[in-house]
């Protein structure tokens, strides 16, 4: 998270602000990835089922204001003619734009802050589930363990760290990276697409907006193209079938970053960090399982594919829970005296009218005694 903020924003944040913008950005992937009523029932939309549209606009007013806080604090720099410090990818984006202006419907701070922000969300998470998932693999298969820590000791020794010069020749070590990105990509479907125009693909006519999702968790355990696809085998990509599959979008058997035009931009800083913090890692401990038990590899719901059991998911989902339950409760209590003060206010309309047709009635009585005397005393003329 930290590398990532620093590349893009030029931050260094204490803990306490990384594990909030962390836990921003999680929350953000979290509920992209939840199936919304609205998008499959367009006209049941308004509802907002689930309330997770409410939330959505919550988590996006929070990231934006996130975001321009860094934007201000950019400008007051370039205002102040402050050139002592590193320029990063959000100094740059603002002398592009200042330099050459932009042509479209939105206002220059809003791209800043979306590329800004695009970056930071598809890095700042995808890299430490990758990397979970790696390590829960190696874990549960101690034979690729072993020989991925022989070869460091090989190459490495442990006399000094190992360092990105080193990973040249660390084939194993690559191989790792590939089968686990293979098996645990960061998004099984990828991120959304829409199709900007009417097409027809196969034969069958897809509509202009139409979402598009890759399916990546089939594609790279296709029985034809990959042998025991759902087992952890990294020799697969030392043998000459595979030894050349590239992850970065070329081969498309194999496609963790998605390919062409709209993959990954990432995709170069998200495999150095996973093959020389894997590899720092591996070279540094000695890992295992309490009591050798295997690790659990159930995956969590949203766009990222995160591990369920990741040390306090669970009590965060029940958190999670819990406090949905009691803001459907506080709906339900609202409700419920909304409805009571109708009803009092309907009752109190109805003694209102019983009072008013009472009046009326006693007045028509007076009235008719009034009659009746009148007509006595003619009588008595």
């Amino acid at each position: 998270m930290n590398i990532v903020l620093r590349t893009v924003a030029g931050k260094r944040c204490t803990t306490g602000a990384v594990d909030n913008h962390s836990e921003l950005i999680k929350e953000w992937f979290h509920y992209l990835g939840r199936f919304v009523v609205g998008d499959a029932f367009p006209f049941l939309g308004w509802l907002d089922l689930g309330g997770h549209q409410k939330t959505m606009k919550e988590l996006a007013l929070e990231l934006d204001s996130m975001v321009t806080k860094w934007l201000d604090e950019h400008r007051k720099k370039r205002a102040h003619g402050d050139t002592t410090t590193e320029t990063d990818f959000m100094d740059v984006m603002i002398s592009v734009t200042e330099a050459n202006g932009l042509v479209g419907d939105y206002d220059t701070d809003t791209i800043i802050k979306a590329t800004c922000m695009t970056l930071v969300a598809g890095g700042a998470d995808t890299t430490s589930v990758m990397l979970t998932w790696a390590l829960s693999l190696l874990l549960n298969n101690r034979d690729p363990l072993r020989k991925a820590q022989e070869e460091l000791d090989t190459h490495v020794g442990k006399d000094r760290q190992v360092n990105e010069s080193d990973l040249i020749n660390l084939v194993y070590l690559e191989a790792v990276v590939k089968e686990a990105l293979r098996l645990y990509p960061a998004a099984f479907l990828g991120s959304p697409r829409a199709f900007s125009e009417d097409c027809t693909i196969a034969g069958y006519h897809v509509p202009k907006g139409t979402w598009l999702f890759i399916n990546m968790w089939k594609l790279h355990r296709d029985p034809n193209i990959w042998s025991d696809p759902c087992e952890f085998r990294p020799e697969r990509f030392l043998n000459p079938n595979h030894k050349e599959v590239d992850v970065k979008g070329t081969d498309f058997e194999l496609i963790p970053f998605g390919a062409g035009r709209k993959s990954c931009p990432g995709t170069r800083i998200a495999l150095q960090m996973l093959h020389i913090v894997l590899a720092t890692l591996l070279q540094n401990f000695e890992m295992s399982t309490p009591n050798g038990a295997p690790v659990d590899m159930t995956a969590s719901v949203g766009l990222t594919n995160d591990k369920a059991t990741l040390p306090g998911y669970q009590e965060k989902e029940k958190e999670k829970e819990k406090k949905e339950e009691e803001e459907e409760e506080q709906k339900q209590k609202k409700k419920q005296q909304k409805e009571q003060k109708e009803k009092e206010k309907e009752k109190e309309k109805q003694k209102q009218q019983q009072k008013q047709q009472q009046k009326q009635q006693e007045q028509e009585l007076e009235k008719e005694k009034e009659k009746e005397k009148e007509q006595q005393k003619e009588k008595e003329k």
